[in-house]
């Protein structure tokens, strides 16, 4: 057995239950390391869209396909028999993740449906203005389903034509290990290839969608958690995107006549700024300005402001705010608006204020955020996430916004090397102590991998899932259910493409008929349900109980005969 050497069957009953615990909350810490690595490189622009159409949902299989490879690993005869884990690891990812987190986002992100009436109607179209919940109904609430929901459907669906290539010949095909893997090996090589070429069509998509609605949400929701945990200054946050998007812009403009030329918003000292900015500045800081504004009349005093700017690591003098509102207070209230105040934040930001003197009007905080962010920027998070937000090391916010982007980069590398070691290092572990619960309990190794395997392999996805649906948003309720099509579409090209190269060059055979079928069939209705304009909270609940309804399905399958 490789590291950690503790042989599953030399131990006793407490025992494997202590290594299950271990290896799963070693594997699922793994998967959060890699997970908040690519997220932190998503505050890199230049890396963004390679980050969020490739590194993104790649390293968000490799928990899961890592499983699935050592599973298939070792000693062929014992590999064909712990094979069975690793399916039961396919199919308990791919069905949880459509149906468990996907029912716990619909209730979570639910709305009232409104009809022409105003009243709460099974019949209504979901409202997202507010109050956005009013009704107790479970059949008058629910969530929009909009085209990207639909269009990551479809793809879930073109992704599972390689089950059909290797299950053909394993309806017809009989007999021990070799006469079956030999039968099934030419099929099992077109399904590698067609796992290989969809995965590959599915990044390129991906990438090519990256400046799209649905990965800004995302990026955005990145930059104000880091915000909000004080790993990074504003301006380390955020200048190098705005400085990004500026020569964007440039180039934009360049190709544009003089008349056609015009900016959205106008700040202090006419600056201008361009849509894409304008909307990265609003998405990041709107919840913000609302926060500060502690009297609720739409505007910030300097004391407000100031604070901002201290609990966001831009700490400015008394005499810079001073000269910062001299320029973007229009009117001579002594207060900014919120148009002013996205002005003053995107001036600070890229360092050109005439107040603003990068040498030493602006001063590096390392003050904690407020009771003001904690409560108000993302009140969603729990009692646990703030306990957590303590052991995060404040050193990024004392350098300049230039080194905070490259340490930054070097932290997400880090935890993303770091991540991937451990998997590789527990994943065949985790193998053996499922394969050994199997035993000792005298069922399947299938249906033991199918309930444990996805909990430590799949848990940032579920816990991302809610964090966006509790929004209750029509694009946060989209970048929820779309991540969780998207991770079926890996584990439909990625994953599945690693079972046929073990069946082609190990001399494994394919024997998991009921479980096919369950696996695409899970995802064919699923499809039909994320087709629809909405989902209720009702429909919702089904969804849930398709999860355990999958394990009886194959089971009976079994029972009748399919292998």
């Amino acid at each position: 057995m490789a590291i950690p050497a503790i042989e599953p069957s030399e131990v006793g009953t407490t025992g494997l239950a202590w290594l299950l615990f271990s290896y799963g909350y070693i594997l699922c810490y793994a998967s959060n390391l890699i997970s908040e690595g690519s997220d932190l490189l998503l505050l890199i622009p230049s890396l963004a869209g390679l980050v969020g159409g490739v590194v993104l949902p790649f390293l968000g299989a490799v928990p899961d396909g890592t499983i699935m490879l050592f599973s298939g690993l070792g000693d062929v005869e014992k590999a064909q028999e712990t094979l069975s884990i690793g399916v039961g690891a396919l199919a308990g990812s791919t069905i949880m993740l459509l149906t468990v987190p996907w029912a716990f986002s619909v209730y979570a992100g639910r709305v009232d449906f409104v009809g022409e009436d105003g009243v709460p109607t099974a019949s209504g179209e979901p409202i997202y203005k507010q109050p956005k919940l009013t009704s107790a109904s479970f059949s008058n609430t629910g969530v929009a389903l909009t085209n990207e929901v639909h269009l990551g459907a479809k793809m879930m669906l073109l992704t599972t034509i390689p089950y059909f290539l290797i299950q053909i010949p394993a309806f017809f095909l009989s007999g021990d290990r070799e006469t079956v893997s030999e039968g099934e090996k030419n099929w099992a090589m077109a399904g590698f290839v067609l796992c290989v070429s969809f995965f590959i069509f599915y990044l390129y998509t991906q990438v090519k969608m990256s400046k799209d609605t649905t990965h800004k949400l995302r990026r955005m929701a990145v930059i104000k958690e880091t915000l909000k945990k004080g790993v990074v200054s504003l301006s380390g946050a955020l200048q190098e995107e705005v400085i990004h998007l500026e020569k964007k812009e440039v180039k934009r403009r360049a190709s544009l006549t003089a008349e056609t030329e015009n900016s959205p918003l106008t700040g202090g000292r006419g600056v201008l700024m361009s849509e894409e900015i304008a909307e990265l500045l609003k998405g990041t800081l709107g919840e913000a300005f609302r926060a500060y504004d502690i009297d609720g009349n739409g505007n910030l005093s300097k004391k407000e402001f100031n604070m901002f700017l201290t609990d966001f690591h831009e700490s400015i003098n008394a005499s810079t705010v001073d000269n910062v509102f001299l320029e973007f207070d229009r009117d001579g209230s002594g207060t900014i608006d919120y148009d002013e105040f996205i002005s003053a934040c995107y001036v600070i930001i890229k360092g050109t204020s005439s107040g603003v003197e990068n040498s030493g009007s602006i001063r590096t905080s390392t003050r904690r955020p407020t009771e003001i962010v904690r409560k108000h920027i993302l009140r969603e998070l729990d009692e646990q996430e703030e306990e957590e937000e303590e052991e995060i090391p404040e050193d990024l916010t004392t350098l300049s916004p230039e080194e905070q982007q490259h340490a930054i980069m070097r932290r997400a590398f880090s935890m993303l090397f770091i991540g991937t070691a451990i998997v590789l290092i527990f994943s065949d572990p985790m193998v053996e102590v499922l394969s050994e619960i199997a035993t000792r309990v005298n069922i399947p190794p299938f249906y033991v991998s199918f309930v444990l395997a996805p909990v430590a392999a799949n848990a940032s996805e579920v816990i991302a899932s809610q964090y966006y649906a509790a929004k209750k948003t029509r694009k946060t309720i989209t970048v929820a259910l779309t991540a969780l099509e998207g991770a079926a579409s890996m584990n439909n090209t990625f994953c599945l493409a690693i079972f046929m190269g073990l069946i082609y060059f190990r001399g494994l055979a394919w024997q998991f008929s009921a479980e096919t079928i369950t696996i695409v069939l899970v995802q064919f209705v699923m499809c039909i349900f994320a087709h629809r304009g909405k989902m209720s909270t009702s429909t919702g609940f089904v969804v849930l109980s398709i999860f355990p309804l999958s394990v009886i399905f194959v089971a009976v399958l079994e029972y009748f005969g399919l292998d």
